[in-house]
């Protein structure tokens, strides 16, 4: 782990879902009953990731959805993957306005609010604006500021969503730590606009090889982040 000089930045921007809020938990409980009910074949958890990631991805090039509509889609398309039935408007609407509800990681709370005490906060979220209030709403704090891909109009890694980060920001973007867990939305862009970054390694991936990433430091979560630069 490389050292990191807490002095040299005065703001944080954070990736949301993979990094804040458990992003893996709140999809698998999400799609599962629904593709069970649906008669999919048998997918481990980590299976049933990689093929929403693929689809993810997919759906989120060409014109800008919202981000409820892309996760309903992405369940149809899984469905229709695996094998299913054809999943209904009401289960996909019910599926994409359950992003808010995930839970938070166990340390995301305290270890930003003692992140906020030294630094100002700003999120970087590929999501909709009232989806994201439901995560900010259990996580017990506000951020300074709050940028949706809604807002933009585009999703990570399009550089759009870092301008308008840096923009709002007001500091040089050498004054920005930026903090998330996906190599491919965060860290590569991260790499090609010459933004430091952390690499929040929750699913203990532990290297970055056939990336460009290039994080200046790499933790497990943000409760060891915060005794890095808090402590």
């Amino acid at each position: 782990m490389r050292a990191l000089d807490p002095t040299a930045y005065d703001v944080l921007t954070f990736d949301c879902y993979g990094t804040i809020i458990d992003w893996d938990r709140g999809l698998v409980d999400a799609l599962r009953p629904v593709l069970a009910a649906h008669g999919t074949r048998e997918v481990s958890d980590a299976e049933l990731l990689d093929l929403y990631a693929r689809v993810e991805r997919e759906l989120e090039h060409g014109r800008h959805r919202r981000y409820r509509e892309v996760v309903g889609d992405a369940l149809r398309r899984i469905a229709q993957e695996l094998g299913a039935s054809p999943v209904s408007d009401e289960e996909a609407d019910a599926a994409g306005g359950s992003v808010g509800t995930w839970p938070p990681f166990p340390d995301s709370a305290q270890a930003l609010a003692r992140l906020q005490r030294s630094y100002r906060l700003i999120v970087v979220t590929n999501c909709d604006d009232d989806l994201f209030a439901g995560s900010q709403a259990q996580l017990g704090l506000r951020f300074d500021e709050i940028v949706t891909a809604e807002q933009v109009g585009a999703y990570k890694p399009d550089h759009r969503m870092f301008e308008e980060a840096f923009r709002r920001a007001g500091v040089p973007r050498e004054r920005i730590l930026h903090v998330a867990q996906s190599l491919y939305h965060d860290h590569e862009p991260a790499r090609e606009l010459g933004l430091a970054s952390v690499w929040v390694d929750r699913r203990g991936q532990g290297t970055t090889a056939g990336t460009t990433a290039a994080p200046a430091l790499v933790v497990p979560d943000l409760a060891t982040l915060a005794d890095t630069l808090d402590g």
